[in-house]
Order: C-alpha cells, then sequence, then structure tokens
C-alpha cells in the first residue's frame, strides 16, 4: 500500500457521505460479513441518493443502476422482466449489452456521461499554472487533448480531457469516482497568489454522449451549424445550439468510434435527452450503458483510471508517452522521473489478451501466465462484443511484453490460452474516429 493507498483514501467519498448514509453502509456490510460479493452485484444500501434530471427517464427505459461517488448511472438496459442475475460468470445481461454495443457501431448510441468529474479552470495564469500540473503540451483554443498528471515519482495519478475553450478558460473531463482526489491535489499545488480559480461542476454541469457511425448526422439534425469532417474536426471543441439550448460539444468518444460529447446546464440535461432520443429515431438510436462501454473500449485497448491508470505505473509503462510533452519549457510535477522512465524502459508494460474461454470473463487482478509462471495480472477486461472475443489488460513485464503467443489468463482457478493483441481490434489505425 505504500504505492497506491486508494482503497483507503478518505476523497473516495464526497459530502454527500454524511453519518446517516455511513452507518447505512456499515450496517449493510456487517450482514454480508459472510457472503460472497459477485462481481456484477450492486449493493442497494443509501440508494438512490444522488441522482440526474434523467434518473426516472432512464429507469423507465429498463436502466439497471449502479452507483459511482454516490451517483446513480446506467450500467446497462434490460427488457421488461429481465434483472441482473449474480454469477462469475457471463449472466442476464450479456445478450442485451451486445445489443447496445451493436447499436453503437453499426449506427448511434446515447449513453449518460454525468459521472465524469468536470472542472473549469479560469482567469490569468491559468494556462501557466495548467503547463505545470499537467505533462501533456496545452491545446490550442478550441482543441482538446489527453492530458496525464503525474506526482513527484513521475506515476500517474491522473488522466483528463484538456479542452483550451480561450487561453484563460480551460475544461477539463476526468474520472468521476477520482473527484475529490483530483481537487484536493489541484489545491495542494496553487500558488499562494493567483488570478484564476478552479471551479469543480458537480452535478450543475452534466453531460450526455453520443457515439457511432450515424452520429454526426443526428448531430447534424439538431444545429444549424456545420459540424461535417473539415469544419468540426476530431478533438475539436465549441459552444453549439441545441434547438434552444446551448452545449459544449467536444468531437471525442471513449467508445473510439465517432462521437461527439455534449456538456449542458443540469436543468437542460432532459430536454436534450429527448430531443437525441427523438430526433434519431429515423438511424435506431438506442441508449447504451457503462458495461456496454466497457465492451467497447477494451476494442481500443483504452484503458482507466483505478485500473490501467494508478499510481503504481509510468506513462510509458501505460503506453501514454505520446501525450507527455518531456520536451516543454514548462517543469511539469513528475518531469525529470518521466524523463528517467523514458530512458530506462521502465519496468513493465500494459498489454491487451484476447482469451480462448466460453463463458466467464476476467474482472481484474487474476493471474498472467507466460509459460509456467505468473508475470503479470490483470488490470481490467470483458467480452468485445463487437469483434466477438474475450479481452483481459494488464502489465507483464517490458522483456516479454513483445512475446505474441505462449500466453495463459488464468479466470475462476483455470488457466486459459492468450494471446497478445498489438493493435485495437476496432479501427486499428484511428481513421473511423478520426473521419
Amino acid at each position: 500500500p505504500g504505492f497506491d493507498v486508494w482503497g483507503m483514501d478518505v476523497s473516495r467519498f464526497g459530502d454527500w457521505a454524511t453519518l446517516s448514509y455511513t452507518n447505512t453502509k456499515v450496517q449493510e456490510n456487517y450482514s454480508r460479513r459472510f457472503s460472497i460479493r459477485f462481481p456484477n452485484e450492486e449493493l442497494p444500501a443509501g440508494r438512490p441518493l444522488r441522482t440526474t434530471p434523467v434518473y426516472d427517464k432512464l429507469i423507465s427505459e429498463g436502466a439497471q443502476m449502479g452507483s459511482s461517488f454516490g451517483l446513480e448511472v446506467p450500467l446497462w438496459f434490460a427488457p421488461k422482466g429481465v434483472t441482473d442475475k449474480f454469477s462469475w460468470r457471463r449472466s442476464t445481461d450479456f445478450e442485451h449489452v451486445a445489443q447496445e454495443v451493436q447499436a453503437v457501431r453499426e449506427s448511434v448510441g446515447v449513453l449518460e456521461i454525468s459521472g465524469f468529474a468536470k472542472y473549469t479552470v479560469v482567469g490569468s495564469g491559468a494556462s501557466d499554472w495548467l503547463d505545470q500540473i499537467l505533462a501533456c503540451r496545452i491545446p490550442k483554443p478550441g482543441r482538446m487533448t489527453l492530458a496525464p498528471m503525474l506526482n513527484e515519482n513521475g506515476k500517474l495519478i491522473g488522466d483528463f480531457t484538456l479542452a483550451n475553450l480561450d487561453d484563460d478558460e480551460f475544461f477539463i473531463a476526468g474520472s468521476g469516482l477520482a473527484e475529490e482526489y483530483h481537487l484536493r491535489w489541484f489545491e495542494q499545488h496553487l500558488p499562494e497568489s493567483t488570478n484564476f480559480e478552479v471551479i469543480p461542476h458537480r452535478a450543475d454541469i452534466l453531460g450526455l454522449s453520443i457515439a457511432g457511425a450515424k452520429s454526426r448526422e443526428l448531430l447534424a439534425k439538431i444545429t444549424d451549424e456545420d459540424v461535417s469532417r473539415d469544419a468540426f474536426r476530431f478533438m475539436d471543441i465549441r459552444e453549439l445550439n441545441i434547438e434552444m439550448v446551448s452545449c459544449l460539444v467536444g468531437r471525442v468518444s471513449y467508445t473510439g468510434d465517432l462521437g461527439f460529447e455534449l456538456w449542458m446546464e443540469a436543468d437542460v440535461q432532459r430536454y436534450v435527452l429527448e430531443l437525441l432520443l427523438r430526433e434519431g429515431e429515423e438511424f435506431d438510436i438506442r441508449l447504451f450503458g457503462l458495461r456496454a462501454l466497457n465492451s467497447l473500449r477494451l476494442e481500443k485497448n483504452y484503458g482507466s483510471w483505478s485500473t490501467e491508470y494508478r499510481p503504481l505505473f509510468g506513462p510509458l509503462e501505460a503506453g501514454l508517452s505520446p501525450f507527455v510533452a518531456l520536451n516543454k519549457d514548462a517543469g511539469f510535477i513528475g518531469k525529470d522521473a518521466a524523463i528517467q522512465e523514458n530512458s530506462n524502459g521502465g519496468i513493465l508494460r500494459l498489454c491487451t489478451f484476447i482469451v480462448e474461454v466460453k463463458d466467464a470473463d476476467v474482472i481484474g487482478d487474476e493471474p498472467i501466465w507466460f509459460g509456467n509462471e505468473v508475470k503479470g495480472s490483470v488490470t481490467s477486461g470483458g467480452f468485445a462484443h463487437n469483434s466477438g472475443v474475450s479481452v483481459a489488460m494488464g502489465y507483464v513485464s517490458k522483456e516479454i511484453a513483445n512475446k505474441k503467443q505462449g500466453w495463459f489468463v488464468e479466470i475462476l482457478g483455470e488457466r486459459y490460452p492468450a494471446t497478445l493483441q498489438t493493435e485495437p481490434l476496432f479501427d486499428p489505425k484511428g481513421e473511423i474516429m478520426r473521419g
């Protein structure tokens, strides 16, 4: 725990975790002290607590909800009469998540992304401060970039999307689970005197994501502005009028597909969702949840916070070195250590494996074998429905990270053959995502 104490960090909870909430969860935990918690089991005590304006709409559409930082988030959408059957193996959600994935890859899906943490950094000096605290190069106005954040040891303590709205105003989106954790880091590294402020948005700014082959056509239907490929490039961001609502729209999607993220004030979120569903009917639009998102991001070898991206790993090890600007003038936190890692190559490499297993998938922390020796551990994984394969991501020694064959991943006590996947299963060159 000397390297990563996230599991004991009080910042895992916000102001919503009152004494009454704590007592409720403690009682639930005690009552289950001899019970097994299944990987797809969502515990009910203290819920629902935090909800968004579209919560009841999602429930009416069959949303099976989970809780993230106290907020109810859609995991998947079930037909009437179908619910999660708790299991260590694939369960009742499997075929329905597959349909959500198919809708995104073939047409368009919409996902609520309010669970992401959102911050604005605004005022004179904001750009210079961000240049010191983030390892990336600051994007130009109207552009976004992936922004790793390192500690003094050069290890990953955050991964964000950083958007430059103008030279004195920036929008940051990151992991909702780590909202207080990251805000604490920001505040600890503010200069004594500043002319800018860091504003956490919490529940006042909410989001929706549209993704898939028809997402641009859908967006074009609901705005009068030009959102064609050349006019609205990959990683562009701007204010758009979405019929009667002004939204901050970025051309990016964690699905790895063509897609857009729409950020709006909380009191108009329901209007925007209903507009998207209504205007998307001709494209057979479908709501999708976080389990489908997990399946989609695995096809792109995308990591996530608290699994692939943790203070245990450096940016080179995690595959994020293209987003670390070692040659920029700013002496960002962790720069010296990142330069050293770049020089010596680090110790580990994040790899993606295709596992030959029929009815179960990894959930995290399973051993990764090379031959007859354990050489690493799984960080996350699942079933990539669009590609029809089981995927595991994890870290192994850099010396063997280029070996394609000879791997096994252990699932539920059994070893299954695995093959190193050296490029993304979906859109390996990023042509669809950037198209």
